[in-house]
């Protein structure tokens, strides 16, 4: 299983002074989000951040794509399970419901970093796999285009996507970081995101950009394997990629795929990696090609290079076309995000807020998702259909 690595401290499950950590008992929602902090004086703070997050996120899970909605769908949460968090969480119920600017103060100042984790450390508890089912990370990044500061910098969001391969439905996000302002430094950050994985015995995939030999090497030296495309932005190694005999070796796996108006037929051919690559680890170096036939008759045909780091024995043709597939589900939650919660149409810029909520989202996908539901946009009218549910869905209900 792909867990986050989180140290343990006191049965509380509250923070003790600095960085994040958990117990391992610690693993229900309402119990971890007491470590996320806002900013607020303890003194006369009736409304806890916890609650105010887990109503957040109740009413994201229901549908809710701003403040004003979050709020507005609040006011209609039973009594007993308003009462329910309050108590949980060791707080007086107070007179009234929180209000927009109640949680809009919530969400801007509080500390993403450890919501982060939180939501990490609630998913991969939740997403145990099956007995000798490997838990997949993929790697890719989201620039949230609504979300411009004062510097006209765009927030731009790492992601982590754990699923097992083949691809599944319970494929989840179990990490995500902040680039250091641009595009180009998701190199870094990815290393620094999977520095808080457990990767022993997984297989990381990435698009072409995650293709740098630290990555590699940090992913090895932590037990995993990695299956990575290469492209002329590392030329020296597409140079050598490219130069294998190719039109010489015989297709080792095919597989056609109908679906979404169209059929898709895949082709891999795998050859031994050819010695000096300037890459480390790698064994193997594959090529991929794609040929689409569109239901107006269109046909188009792609290709792609790539490398792993498994020996044939670890892993052969087929596992090597699935893992590449399966890198296609990350894109799936971008594109969840952008159409279904219209994120890089919102305009909330406000300190923490657009990463909160991205986080938020990604938490109602996961619980979703992990509620056995495929189709986000018809499992949230599934759970906004009964006022509990979301509560249920999230763990949040006793």
């Amino acid at each position: 299983m792909l867990q986050s690595v989180i140290p343990a401290v006191d049965p509380s499950c509250l923070p003790s002074g600095g960085g994040v950590s958990f117990t391992h008992s610690c693993h229900g929602l309402l119990e971890l989000l007491p470590t996320v902090g806002d900013g607020r004086s303890g003194q006369g703070r009736d409304r806890p951040v916890a609650v105010v997050l887990a109503l957040a996120a109740a009413a994201t899970v229901a549908g809710s794509k701003s403040y004003t909605a979050m709020a507005g769908w609040v006011t209609d949460v039973p009594a007993q399970v308003m009462r329910s968090l309050y108590l949980r969480v060791g707080a007086r119920p107070p007179v009234g419901l929180p209000s927009r600017s109640t949680i809009w103060r919530v969400c801007t100042d509080s500390d993403a970093d450890v919501l982060d984790a939180v939501i990490a450390e609630w998913t991969t508890t939740q997403a145990s796999p099956a007995p000798g089912v490997e838990m997949q990370p993929r790697l890719d990044g989201k620039t949230v285009r609504g979300a411009v500061d004062a510097d006209g910098d765009q927030l731009h969001l790492l992601s982590a996507l754990a699923g097992p391969a083949p691809p599944g439905a319970a494929a989840v996000v179990v990490a995500q970081a902040p680039t250091d302002g641009a595009k180009g430094s998701e190199p870094a950050t990815a290393r620094a995101l999977l520095g808080t994985l457990d990767l022993r015995g997984v297989t990381v995939t990435a698009d072409a950009l995650h293709t740098v030999k630290a990555t590699g090497a940090l992913i090895c030296s932590r037990g995993g394997q990695f299956v990575l495309p290469v492209k002329e932005n590392r030329q020296a190694l597409f140079d050598a990629i490219n130069a294998l005999p190719w039109a010489a070796t015989p297709i080792a796996h095919h597989r056609t795929d109908t679906g979404h108006g169209r059929t898709t037929r895949l082709t891999i051919r795998v050859l031994p990696a050819p010695p000096g690559l300037p890459f480390p680890h790698v064994r193997q170096g594959w090529l991929i090609e794609r040929y689409v036939t569109h239901s107006n008759g269109k046909q188009t045909a792609a290709a792609q290079l790539g490398i792993a780091s498994h020996t044939p024995d670890q892993a052969g043709p087929a596992d090597l076309a699935t893992f590449n597939r399966s890198q296609w589900a990350i894109e799936s939650l971008h594109w969840i995000r952008d159409t279904y919660y219209r994120e890089d149409h919102s305009r909330v810029r406000t300190r923490s807020g657009p990463r909160v909520l991205a986080s938020l989202r990604n938490l109602a996908i996961n619980a979703l998702r992990l509620a056995g539901r495929t189709d986000i946009t018809e499992a949230t009218r599934w759970a906004n259909r009964n006022m509990t549910r979301p509560f249920t869905i999230l763990g949040l209900t006793r």
